[in-house]
């Protein structure tokens, strides 16, 4: 297969699905027409196909974590070891560490964390450092970014690619995007857009909650718009992904799933986390602690039955839900402790019967109005507004004040969407469709 492919690339076959003049400051790169091949290959599966050759005899350095693999299930790291003339001098980092949490791979080395694979510096993009070092960029050939998005806002991985971007335009250094799929699928966008003023790490762009964008459209559309501090822009190269259609799911592209973060296990869960993530600003457990987060909440008071009767009557497509207790149990070491840590909890797990329909922003909205308006005195919004910066302003908070019909709130949103449907036409690199 390997030397197939070798063939094809002399070939130059015509990739045809994308139009890179469009860009000014981006560039999608050539690949071969694989369509005759039954699934999805990622940018890393086809820059490893090239034998890596634009990265032979450069000093580069790499965004990826765990879930940085090809369509085997080998790490880039793994796969970049045999090749004597690429030299990967540094890794960053992003939130949640390069291989998820809790690895026992990394060596310290004078207190500074080293990949055992490459020899390494690893340079922390969340903790440690929000905006690269210089020293870590300025003597690069190449940035290579490799790293599994949810198709959330929230996610702050491409809020680091962004500050990634920006150290590297500072000292010229091109980046190169590996494109992966969007796991919650790339032809479905909803949710409010942040104003500037509610901008965070976790709303750091001008997007809505779930924005349908792969993470190679995502960095064009930063690219292009100079949305990267002081309008720089970088040399941006995107290898994308063959035979990926706008309306796959994840399971259709027939990658391996691995969790983008320790509470995603899985499509479902990545789904329900556009909604149930703005629980995060409230006093409500979002299944933490339990092995189903985003996919069950609750809470010692909740009065679980009359709520379920109340989501019912709602009649929303795609979910059902059913009535549970549960015990949040923190794990040692762990630096979160889920809200009601060890205690019973009156619950209700949503369970997904048509992803296609589902909407998770209507759903996870729809919940927490409810909740605020059946328990006035136990229901608190927490950390000082913390729900705005996910959401993205104050209207949400507004809104259940205001004990407004939760399905009124999508429509506050539906001008935001209109507008970014026409905006991000301009950034696709897979069609529309």
């Amino acid at each position: 297969m390997k030397y197939f492919f070798h063939i094809l690339l002399i070939a130059q076959c015509a990739m045809g699905e994308s139009d890179s003049s469009k860009f000014f400051y981006s560039q999608v790169m050539d690949i071969p027409d694989l369509s005759f091949l039954n699934r999805v290959y990622s940018g890393l599966d086809i820059l490893e196909q090239m034998d890596f050759k634009p990265l032979r005899g450069k000093n580069i350095g790499i965004l990826c974590n765990q879930t940085s693999v090809n369509h085997n299930g080998k790490h880039i790291l793994d796969l970049l070891k045999p090749f004597e003339d690429i030299d990967v001098s540094v890794l960053f980092s992003p939130e949640y560490g390069l291989w998820g949490s809790d690895d026992k791979r990394i060596i310290l080395n004078s207190g500074h964390e080293i990949d055992p694979v490459h020899g390494a510096r690893i340079i922390d993009l969340f903790e440690r450092y929000k905006v690269p070092p210089k020293w870590a960029i300025s003597k690069l050939d190449y940035i290579i970014v490799d790293i599994q998005d949810t198709g959330v806002r929230y996610s702050t991985f491409m809020t680091s690619i962004t500050k990634l971007m920006e150290t590297a335009s500072d000292h010229k250094v091109p980046v190169m995007i590996l494109d992966r799929p969007n796991p919650i699928r790339a032809n479905t966008f909803d949710g409010p857009i942040p104003r500037p003023e509610y901008q965070s790490f976790e709303a750091y762009h001008l997007v809505p909650i779930r924005h349908g964008l792969t993470i190679g459209e995502y960095a064009i559309l930063v690219n292009e718009n100079g949305w990267v501090r002081e309008l720089k822009r970088v040399d941006l190269h995107i290898i994308p992904m063959a035979n990926y259609k706008r309306n796959m799911s994840f399971g259709d592209t027939k990658l391996p799933w691995i969790n983008p973060t320790p509470f995603l296990k899985d499509v479902e869960s990545t789904l329900m986390y556009a909604g149930m993530d703005l629980f995060r600003g409230t006093n409500i457990n979002v299944g933490f602690g339990t092995d189903k987060p985003y996919l069950r909440f609750g809470s010692p008071w909740l009065s679980n039955r009359y709520l379920k009767e109340q989501l019912d009557n709602l009649n929303m497509p795609g979910v059902s839900f059913k009535l549970l207790k549960y015990k949040p149990m923190g794990h040692e070491g762990k630096k979160k402790v889920p809200q009601y840590d060890q205690s019973f909890c009156s619950g209700i797990e949503i369970q997904i019967t048509d992803p296609a329909t589902c909407n998770p922003i209507i759903v996870g909205t729809s919940i927490l109005l409810l909740i605020e308006r059946i328990h006035p005195r136990e229901f608190q919004w927490i950390g000082n507004g913390y729900v705005d910066k996910l959401y993205g302003s104050n209207f949400f908070r507004i809104f259940a004040a205001q004990k407004k019909p939760p399905s009124h709130l999508p429509s506050l949103w539906m001008h935001d969407i209109l507008k970014f449907s026409t905006f991000r036409n301009t950034y696709l690199i897979y069609g529309n469709a």
